[in-house]
Order: C-alpha cells, then sequence, then structure tokens
C-alpha cells in the first residue's frame, strides 16, 4: 500500500513539472497570438475604419483559440444596449487570464491598453496599438528566455521532488 501511495506521489509530482513546463512553452505562442491579433485590430480600425465591434469580430474569425474566444466575446458583449465597455473589456481580459498561458505582466498590458481602446483618434490609437505591441515585444522576448531556461528543469524538477520526499517519508 506504501509503495502505491509513493508512485502515485511521485505521478502527481511529475504531472505538475509537466504543467508547469507546458505553460512555459505555451506563454511565447500565446504572447505572439496577442500581438498579431492587436496588428490586425491597428489596420481594422486604421484602413477598414470599423468600428470596434465590427472590428472585434473581424479579428475572431482570423486567429485561433484562445485569442479568438476573447474577441468574440467582446465583439458579442459590445452587441448589448447597454453595457460598460471597460467593464467588459476587464471582464475578458480577467477570464483571458484564466484560460491562457498569459502571464500577470501580459495582462497588465491589456488592462491599461483597454483603458485607452476607443477614445481617441485613429492615429492616437495606432499609436496606443504600438505601444502595446512593443511592451508585448518585451514580454515575448522574456517569455522565450524562461521558455529555454526553465522549461527541462520544470520537467526534472517534478520527478526529483516527488523522489525525494518519497524518499524522505519511508
Amino acid at each position: 500500500m506504501k509503495w502505491i501511495g509513493a508512485l502515485l506521489f511521485i505521478a502527481t509530482s511529475t504531472w505538475a513539472g509537466f504543467e508547469w513546463s507546458r505553460r512555459l512553452n505555451k506563454r511565447p505562442k500565446h504572447i505572439r497570438q496577442l500581438k498579431n491579433s492587436l496588428q490586425i485590430l491597428e489596420a481594422e480600425i486604421l484602413y477598414s475604419q470599423l468600428p470596434l465591434q465590427d472590428a472585434f469580430t473581424t479579428i475572431s474569425r482570423q486567429i485561433p483559440q484562445p485569442m479568438k474566444t476573447f474577441f468574440e466575446s467582446l465583439g458579442l458583449g459590445m452587441k448589448e444596449k447597454n453595457f460598460d465597455f471597460h467593464e467588459l473589456w476587464e471582464k475578458n481580459v480577467s477570464d483571458l487570464e484564466v484560460g491562457t498561458c498569459l502571464g500577470s505582466n501580459e495582462i497588465e498590458i491589456l488592462f491599461q491598453f483597454g483603458r485607452t481602446l476607443g477614445q481617441h483618434d485613429f492615429f492616437q490609437q495606432q499609436k496606443q496599438i504600438q505601444l502595446t505591441i512593443s511592451h508585448l515585444n518585451r514580454e515575448l522576448e522574456e517569455a522565450r528566455d524562461n521558455q529555454h531556461r526553465y522549461s527541462k528543469m520544470a520537467k526534472s524538477l517534478g520527478v526529483l521532488c516527488g523522489l525525494f520526499i518519497v524518499l524522505l517519508l519511508i
């Protein structure tokens, strides 16, 4: 019975290490998707001159999950008659935080971007989008560094921590 418990504990700690590694590997992908969607938003606002609701719907058709759900939800939320854009934005960003591997810095960048979205003319809005993309570029570099530095370590650490604790308890 002890051995079954020990194996289950090792399996659980190994799973935790692999999950940590998976999140490290997916974070750069999610940041790139977010950057791409903001570039599409910039094009839709500047060149197509679409309203935000239509721009969000257009973006949701062009990008993969999980960003697709984010922009789709924004577009649908703006169809309601009495909506507060900032509340809608913050709710969807909070949902995005739960459904993705984005870090707290990327979420804060999105919160700041949402405070300025739709409040300026086209050129000021373009500058805000470019600023947000440059912040995301910085975070993407950090995410790539963390991925290369810690991904293998996270897997090994999960296994080794499980083995260490099991050996201490036996």
